[in-house]
């Protein structure tokens, strides 16, 4: 029997099964990684991230299961694990002048005005602004919970598989962030009602 020759044809064969799955859910992908992470640059880097890593450990993908969820599980660890990979960042106030040391006078902070700026307005027409805005303040355990079900429509189930957890914790993250989400949309969203009309 020739080893050699059927490995290759096995390895082609997964990789021809692992570019289909990829052809098949790439744009959903994305489209909770960009939810996760709240650009599109963290969200390109993410995904690309997520793929690799599953590409490199598809032997341990068991067929019997949705990809997707198999993928989410991976792309959640993914990103917890970059969140904690993140430097502490010091707040710095604009009104305060920042010091470039060296005997340099300091120097005052000015922001661009970044509205006329194609790609923000491309994505301020494509997102809603509350909804993402309020995603990025929740807890990543709640985030990742309420996206998964609420916008990619798993099931309690598929959840806990691709989060790693129980069906009662699935329950409770959804149920917190859920609530967490409500209380920060509903100002946001009510202040900029009173200010148009």
């Amino acid at each position: 029997m020739d080893f050699a020759r059927l490995f290759t044809s096995a390895t082609k064969n997964d990789n021809r099964e692992f570019d289909d799955l990829v052809h098949r859910c790439h744009r959903q992908a994305y489209n909770v990684a960009y939810r996760l992470t709240g650009n599109h640059s963290d969200a390109d880097d993410l995904t690309q991230e997520s793929f690799l890593r599953a590409y490199r450990f598809f032997d341990r993908y068991d067929r019997d299961l949705p990809f997707e969820n198999w993928l989410y599980r991976i792309m959640s660890r993914v990103f917890i694990d970059e969140l904690r990979k993140r430097p502490k960042f010091k707040t710095q106030s604009f009104d305060a002048p920042f010091s470039l040391g060296s005997g340099e006078a300091d120097v005052q902070l000015e922001l661009p005005d970044s509205r006329s700026d194609p790609a923000l307005m491309l994505m301020t027409n494509e997102l809603d602004e509350y909804l993402q805005n309020a995603l990025n303040e929740l807890p990543n355990e709640f985030r990742i919970a309420v996206i998964l079900a609420d916008i990619e429509g798993l099931s309690y189930e598929e959840i806990a598989e691709a989060m790693h957890c129980s069906l009662g914790t699935v329950r409770s993250r959804l149920h917190r962030g859920r609530k967490l989400l409500r209380l920060k949309i509903s100002p946001n969203f009510n202040n900029n009602l009173r200010q148009k009309q």
